[in-house]
């Protein structure tokens, strides 16, 4: 290699090198600049620090109280000794159902509009002008306290720390029905399909819940979700409509999700997650197992629910309410329960001003035959778990039970 070859080399490099450093200098003033619309859609959402409940049972022994949950005051005990003086929970979190300012929207800093915004955002009142009759009093008297609990819970347990995410994603499995303004965030195994039904009536797609099956309800895509709108439609709704949340007992739930896709047929969960599951946790599996997926035993099923190295993810059947509709950054103004789903739903039917002939359905959307999935049948399968395995897959659904104000069960 001659001179001329040399130098023409170096200065190649040279030039090389200086593209190089304008590039990396332009990527990084990128990342350091949030655009408009993703400033919209990133929002700050707490990460709960809840004292453990080896903690729990401490406090509540020391206060001659039955571990679990019995009340409110026994959900937020022992706040002010987990969190200490650190317990400033509006200085971390935003609301949701607040707009931004254009002024907010266009700041180069991510968090800078979250200074001043409080969550949980501000109980409001229930609209209650389109219910008729004396016959709800009680319902409402209970429905009352639940939305106070979840409030007082939220506004309790909290931390400093900080996760990021995004809005659309926080409304992923949120539906939409326009016509009487109504939102609900779909907790599978607890009433859910034929909560679909009752939308897929009232958005006028069909004209009875028993019309519709079980294939339309969940594989038709007649619904939309919220997070198919643009954030103004994201953000009017979650202003104007009325959000509604049905939960159930975290392990009856569990038990019942177990049994639907394990225990019967199923063309999707034997072979995506049986399969898996009957690979790392049977020993000596015989190949039809191992071909099939079938046959899953609840105590496979528990040990890769608390393994951190699950073979395959999670599944929105068994995933915690906590992480499906973020009940404490999404201000909910109806909480059903599954215990009482039908005087619950059909009390929300009138809030919004439902046809006067459209009732929540009785019907059990599969397996009609089987019974119910009850605290009994809990029970008996809990029976199959080690301690250790029962007390652990209590504490996977601890935030649940907390927030609903479930009782623990006897584990």
């Amino acid at each position: 290699m001659n001179l001329r070859q040399v130098f023409v080399s170096l200065l190649m490099f040279g030039v090389a090198g200086l593209l190089l450093f304008v590039y990396l200098q332009a990527w990084t003033e990128e990342q350091n600049t949030v655009s408009g619309e993703k400033l919209q859609q990133q929002i700050t959402i707490q990460d709960f620090m809840l004292p453990p409940p080896a903690m729990q049972r401490k406090v509540a022994q020391s206060r001659h109280i039955r571990p679990g949950l019995g009340g409110q005051e026994v959900a937020i005990m022992g706040s002010q000794q987990w969190q200490g003086k650190d317990d400033a929970f509006g200085a971390v979190a935003v609301s949701l159902v607040s707009g931004l300012s254009d002024q907010q929207k266009i700041s180069k800093s991510p968090f800078s509009q979250f200074k001043e915004v409080y969550l949980p955002p501000m109980l409001h009142p229930l609209n209650k002008t389109l219910v008729t009759g004396d016959q709800w009093k009680d319902v409402d008297s209970t429905q009352e306290k639940r939305r106070s609990f979840l409030y007082e819970f939220c506004k309790k347990y909290n931390s400093m720390k900080k996760l990021r995410t995004h809005l659309v994603h926080i409304v992923s499995r949120i539906y939409v029905e326009d016509r009487h303004k109504v939102l609900y965030c779909e907790v599978p195994k607890a009433g859910c399909s034929n909560w679909k039904r009752v939308l897929m009536v009232l958005n006028g797609l069909a004209t009875s819940v028993r019309n519709i099956s079980h294939d339309d309800v969940h594989y038709g895509k007649h619904l939309r979700k919220l997070d198919s709108y643009d954030l103004k439609g994201i953000y009017t709704r979650l202003n104007t409509y009325t959000k509604t949340i049905f939960v159930r007992d975290p392990l009856e739930r569990l038990v019942s999700a177990f049994r639907d896709k394990f225990e019967h047929p199923n063309s999707y969960y034997h072979p995506v997650f049986g399969k898996a599951i009957i690979k790392k946790y049977r020993h000596n599996a015989n190949g039809e197992a191992l071909e099939t997926g079938s046959g899953v035993k609840f105590k496979e099923f528990i040990q890769y629910l608390l393994d951190s190295h699950r073979p395959v993810g999670m599944d929105i059947h068994w995933e915690q309410v906590s992480k499906l509709c973020y009940p404490c950054l999404i201000n909910y103004d109806f909480i059903g329960k599954f215990e009482t789903l039908e005087e619950d739903a059909n009390y929300f039917l009138q809030l919004v001003g439902a046809p006067a002939e459209l009732k929540f359905p009785r019907f059990k959307d599969r397996h009609s035959s089987d019974e119910r999935t009850s605290a009994e049948v809990v029970r008996q399968y809990l029976k199959e778990l080690s301690e250790e395995e029962r007390q652990l897959t209590y504490d996977f659904y601890y935030l649940d039970y907390l927030m609903f104000n479930y009782t623990s069960p006897i584990v």
